[in-house]
C-alpha cells in the first residue's frame, strides 16, 4: 500500500499514540496478563490490509507513535511488513515483546533509526521472573535478548510490574541499570484480563485515569478502545468504521466519560501507565 500523509488534513483526534495489538498468541501465560494469550492463541481477525489501513488513517489524523503490541507481537506474520509501513509514513514504532524469541530478520528490522523495543522484566532471580511467566527458562531468554539490544545500540524500555507480594521488584530494577537499561518503570498489577479478581467483570477503577488522553488502542479483532488494558471499554470496530468517525462519535465520549481521572494536570507523553504509588500527570478530559 503507498499511502501520501498530509499531516494538517485532520488533527482532530488528539490522539499521537496508538497502540495496535497485532495477535493474541504468546510464548508465554503471565499470570496477570491483560488478555487470555497464550501458545495456543489465534493472532486474530484482523487482516494485513486491515491493519495497514488503519496506520494509515492513524498518521493522517496526527497521530506520531504505534506501539506493537499483543500477545507477542513478535509471532505475528505481519510484524515486520507493518513496521515498515509505518516507518515510510514517518511514524516512530515502538515494539513491547517479551523478549523471548527474537529472529536474525526481525534484529534486522528493529535497526531503524525510528524503531525502539519494550519489554516486561520480573525480578533478578531466574525461578521468580519464570514464575510470573509460567515458562521455565524465560527469564534467561528476555535477560540475554535485552542485551542483545543493547550490543546492537536499539533503544529500549523496561517496564516491572509487581505480581506478588515480596517479589524482588528493587532489585529488578538495580539489575537492569547495571545491564544500562535507563528508561523503567514499575507499576502493580491490574485486575484486568486474566488478572481480574472476578473473570468478566472488570473495574474501570484498576486503570491508571490515562486511557484515551492522546492515546488509543486497537485490538487483535478491530475493537476501538481507550488503551489496551480499558480494553472492555469497546467502542466500535475498525473494520466497520473510520478512526475519525469513532474517535468524535457518542460511543467514544461515553467511555471517556465513564473512566475516573486523577486530579493532576498536563500532557501526556504516550508511555505506559505510570506507577500507581505515584500521582498521574492527566489533563481532564472536556
Amino acid at each position: 500500500m503507498t499511502v501520501t500523509v498530509d499531516r494538517t488534513a485532520d488533527t482532530r483526534a488528539g490522539v499521537e499514540f496508538l497502540e495496535l495489538e497485532v495477535t493474541h498468541r504468546c510464548q508465554l501465560a503471565c499470570t496477570h496478563c491483560l488478555t487470555s494469550s497464550s501458545p495456543q492463541a489465534p493472532h486474530g481477525s484482523m487482516t494485513l490490509a486491515d491493519w495497514e489501513s488503519v496506520i494509515a488513517q492513524a498518521a493522517q489524523l496526527g497521530v506520531l507513535k504505534v506501539q506493537l503490541i499483543g500477545g507477542e507481537p513478535l509471532t505475528s506474520p505481519f510484524l515486520i511488513p507493518l513496521l515498515g509501513f509505518s516507518v515510510s509514513l514517518g511514524l516512530t514504532v515502538e515494539i513491547f515483546s517479551n523478549l523471548y524469541k527474537v529472529t536474525r530478520p526481525l534484529w534486522d528490522a528493529f535497526t531503524s533509526p525510528r524503531v525502539s523495543l519494550a519489554t516486561s522484566y520480573y525480578s533478578d532471580l531466574a525461578h521468580e521472573h519464570d514464575q510470573v511467566t509460567r515458562v521455565a527458562g524465560s527469564h534467561t531468554r528476555t535477560r540475554a535478548n535485552i542485551l542483545e539490544a543493547l550490543r546492537r545500540d536499539i533503544p529500549i524500555r523496561a517496564g516491572i510490574v509487581e505480581v506478588f507480594d515480596g517479589q524482588r521488584v528493587e532489585q529488578a530494577r538495580a539489575e537492569l541499570e547495571e545491564l544500562g537499561v535507563d528508561k523503567i518503570t514499575v507499576d502493580r498489577m491490574r485486575r484486568v484480563g486474566r488478572a481480574a479478581t472476578a473473570p468478566g467483570t472488570p473495574d474501570v477503577s484498576e486503570l491508571c485515569g490515562r486511557c484515551g488522553l492522546g492515546r488509543a488502542a486497537v485490538l487483535a479483532d478491530g475493537t476501538f478502545t481507550p488503551c489496551v488494558l480499558g480494553r472492555f471499554l469497546r467502542t466500535g470496530s475498525v473494520k466497520t468504521t473510520a478512526l475519525a468517525t469513532l474517535l468524535s462519535g457518542p460511543a467514544w465520549h461515553e467511555v471517556m466519560q465513564a473512566i475516573p481521572r486523577q486530579a493532576s494536570s498536563c500532557s501526556p507523553d504516550g508511555a505506559d501507565c505510570p506507577p500507581a504509588s505515584t500521582p498521574a500527570c492527566v489533563p481532564s478530559y472536556q
